[in-house]
């Protein structure tokens, strides 16, 4: 049902970052993304009366892809709660999966809420996109891959939006590895996890646009939360160019379309936010379900702040 997928390394992201980086090719999992690891977990340990009741999820994209091949696979009836603003791609991807959709509200927190007022309607089984164990749990094997592919990683850079991938990530790895570090990504734009990590004021956290709308998640899970607190090394954020520039070298030097949140560890570390001990590192490339029409956007972006640039530079 899942994918062991590849880890790879790139000659000119070692040379841009002075380190030797090993990418974990999520993007080329089933559906395209870590996702499917989590919800096939969960919904493999369904009882019959769970099932029978039907799934219900919120997502901004990925989670439902997972939820609704997972579900055909066990022959559960799916229906999934996504954002308006969610890529056409992967609407339409958990549409031919199988999976009834409906479209409520701009964010994730959004279509979450009107997902739960639904359970509470129908009395379907919730699934959770991040905060619930066992989906922690089937996030946790992307980097138990990760370690036995490359044993000599010091640390693991993962993107982080509700928090279920970087969760998982660190419960594994400082099991059997403490010495490796785990070190989160958020977007500038929506930095709810890595604020908290900080210990900067809730009022002064941003909750904007971000072309990783697969990361942009207002509240984090409560274990999520706790976990990354006592788990994890540190937590960095990255701005938007740096996003798009990320999407852009994976596209130009590795041939390979990642969405926003996918590129978000690419972007720290060509960015050079991860520092100290950090030279054998595993980046996870966490998925690849891009609307190609945002291509022009990531473009613009990255052309917009070189203007800007150079125009400061002129002025100096």
């Amino acid at each position: 049902m899942v994918h062991r997928t590849p880890c790879k390394q790139s000659s000119t992201l070692n040379e841009r970052t002075g380190k030797n980086v090993w990418m974990k090719l999520e993007n080329l999992q089933r559906t395209g993304s870590f996702k499917l690891r989590g919800a096939y977990n969960k919904i493999s340990q369904l009882t019959d009366l769970e099932c029978k009741r039907g799934i219900i999820a919120a997502s901004a994209g990925n989670h439902a892809q997972g939820v609704a091949l997972a579900g055909r696979e066990k022959g559960v009836k799916v229906t999934i709660f996504m954002p308006t603003t969610t890529p056409f791609a992967k609407v339409d991807a958990t549409r031919e999966y199988g999976a009834k959709v409906e479209l409520v509200g701009e964010t994730f927190d959004e279509a979450y809420q009107a997902a739960c007022e639904h359970q509470k309607m129908t009395g379907a089984t919730f699934v959770h996109p991040f905060d619930d164990m066992t989906i922690i749990e089937g996030q946790a094997t992307v980097a138990l891959e990760m370690l036995q592919q490359n044993p000599q990683l010091d640390t693991i850079v993962v993107p982080a939006g509700g928090g279920g991938l970087l969760a998982g990530t660190a419960l594994a790895v400082k099991a059997i590895r403490p010495d490796v570090s785990v070190i989160g990504v958020q977007a500038a734009a929506a930095p709810a996890i890595a604020s908290a990590f900080h210990g900067l004021d809730e009022k002064l956290i941003p909750f904007k646009a971000t072309i990783a709308e697969g990361i942009k998640v207002k509240s984090p899970g409560e274990y999520t939360s706790s976990i990354i607190k006592n788990y994890v090394d540190d937590m960095v954020t990255v701005s938007e160019v740096e996003i798009a520039e990320a999407i852009l070298f994976m596209l130009e030097r590795e041939k390979m379309l990642v969405e926003g949140a996918g590129a978000a560890g690419v972007a720290a570390l060509l960015n050079h936010h991860i520092t100290g001990k950090a030279n054998q590192v595993g980046v996870m490339v966490s998925g690849g379900n891009f609307d190609v029409i945002k291509l022009e956007h990531c473009r613009k972006i990255v052309e917009d702040n070189k203007r800007k640039l150079q125009k400061q530079r002129a002025i100096i």
